[in-house]
């Protein structure tokens, strides 16, 4: 064989090998710096995987409306009032999908709630808990998203929403709710 030919098929070889390892090595890329992944498919909360289960929250008893539902639970400590009708506002922004979220205010008194808000009181504060946080709890328990403060509620609703199509209800779920 030739010089010329072995190095012409030494490249070939080495153009196999990055026709298969370069995808991957542009995929691993993208997930650790972020790059060329579009906006609309991240989400504007932080992911909370660390957090307990609701079940293990030292609360009072948690009521939800339907027992498949998400959960919106806020921390309202401090102005609670305009708190509360913000996420009211962005429940029902919802829409025909609203039936399938409910809303937990964590502090104030009952005679306070919205209507289709349950209300209940820490019972200890938990090293996580920051005020006016607002967590979005899956049908398991799960806390998936929270959010500061200063949070835009059209992002919160956009969340919500991108969380309700990628998790669709079951066909016949309406009619076990009846």
């Amino acid at each position: 064989m030739t010089d010329a030919r072995i190095a012409r098929s030494r490249f070939k070889l080495l153009a196999l090998f990055a026709v298969f390892a370069l995808p991957m090595v542009m995929a691993w890329g993208m997930v650790e710096w972020r790059l060329g992944i579009p906006d609309e498919r991240t989400a504007h909360g932080t992911l909370e995987p660390e957090l307990p289960q609701l079940a293990d929250w030292p609360l009072g008893e948690v009521s939800k409306e339907g027992a498949d539902d998400w959960l919106m639970a806020f921390d309202c400590t401090d102005d609670c009032a305009e708190s509360a009708d913000r996420w009211w506002r962005v429940h029902r922004a919802l829409g025909r999908d609203a039936h399938r979220v409910s809303r937990l205010r964590i502090g104030g008194t009952q005679s306070e709630a919205l209507p289709g808000e349950a209300v209940v009181t820490w019972q200890g504060a938990p090293e996580w808990r920051e005020p006016g946080t607002l967590w979005i709890i899956d049908p398991e328990g799960r806390a998936v998203l929270s959010y500061g403060e200063g949070v835009e509620a059209s992002n919160v609703l956009e969340d919500i929403e991108r969380l309700l199509e990628l998790n669709p209800e079951p066909p016949l779920a309406r009619l076990h709710d009846e």
